[in-house]
């Protein structure tokens, strides 16, 4: 693993949780990229994009941006479906090595943050993903003012279910930072005897709704079965009218459509734990 992050870089401004979520998806891509081994590396820097080659090819508006780059030394992306690795399902896993929403996902928190994002591959020799945020002055004083703001946690444990590695972890980070214990499961199996084992202590079930060998709704059932008044949140990258019929059928208080902010997430949380 290789990092290089200097000290002046400029500053984004964004949310933090979703940011996370970009970088935890595009390295475990990356890793997987490298089964018999190899080189991460994760740069940053600033950029200037102008009336230039660069910014007619990229198409995007000019300015100042804060370039972050992934990179491995992996299998590299076949040129034949590089141009669809970014369609929410496409994906070159096995079934049960993941949904194919993760760079699906990426782009998405990308655009919403106005910035936008650049692959190159090659076969045997490796990928590289970058990137492009604008770059702003930070209001750092409101940053922290909104962070006070948001609902705390109070020692209540959380079981997060999502076959998305990435997604576990920064909703992990993400809620114990603000006072809560959590513990993960990969998949409804998982969650369903990890439940079992923790019952008396867990107050809430943070669940996806797409996942390989169970999914959401028929874990949420099964779990309903050890606890009738089980408080869920469902959570999904597509989210339709049937499926909110659907999961309020089954007992599910609310949704939270992929990818949520930090404060999404604890405003949810607050609401479905205190109502």
């Amino acid at each position: 693993l290789r990092v290089d992050i200097p000290r002046d870089l400029w500053s984004v401004q964004g949310d933090t949780t979703q940011l996370h979520q970009v970088l935890m998806n595009l390295c475990i891509n990356a890793r997987d990229a490298m089964l018999g081994g190899g080189i991460l590396s994760i740069t940053a820097k600033n950029v200037r994009i102008d009336d230039s080659p660069m910014r007619t090819q990229l198409d995007v508006v000019s300015g100042s941006y804060v370039e972050i780059a992934v990179t491995d030394t992996g299998t590299g992306i076949p040129a034949a479906i590089l141009d669809r690795i970014f369609e929410p399902f496409f994906t070159t896993k096995e079934v049960g090595k993941g949904t194919g929403l993760g760079l699906s996902t990426v782009t998405g928190i990308i655009k919403s943050h106005s910035g936008f994002i650049h692959v190159n591959s090659q076969l045997q020799k490796g990928t590289q993903f970058k990137v492009f945020l604008p770059a702003t002055e930070a209001a750092l004083p409101q940053v922290a003012r909104e962070n006070s703001e948001l609902p705390w946690g109070n020692n209540e444990q959380i079981l997060v279910v999502d076959d998305e590695a990435a997604i576990r972890e920064i909703t992990k980070t993400s809620l114990e930072a603000f006072g809560y214990r959590v513990i993960t499961a990969q998949d409804g199996i998982d969650a369903i005897a990890l439940y079992a084992k923790h019952k008396e202590d867990i107050s809430l079930v943070l669940v996806d709704m797409m996942m390989p060998s169970m999914d959401g709704p028929t874990t949420v059932r099964t779990l309903q079965k050890i606890n009738p008044q089980l408080k869920t949140i469902a959570m999904s990258g597509l989210v339709s009218s049937d499926k909110l019929i659907a999961a309020a059928n089954i007992g599910i208080q609310t949704f939270l459509n992929k990818p949520f902010t930090a404060k999404e997430l604890l405003q949810t949380l607050h609401q479905v734990l205190h109502s």
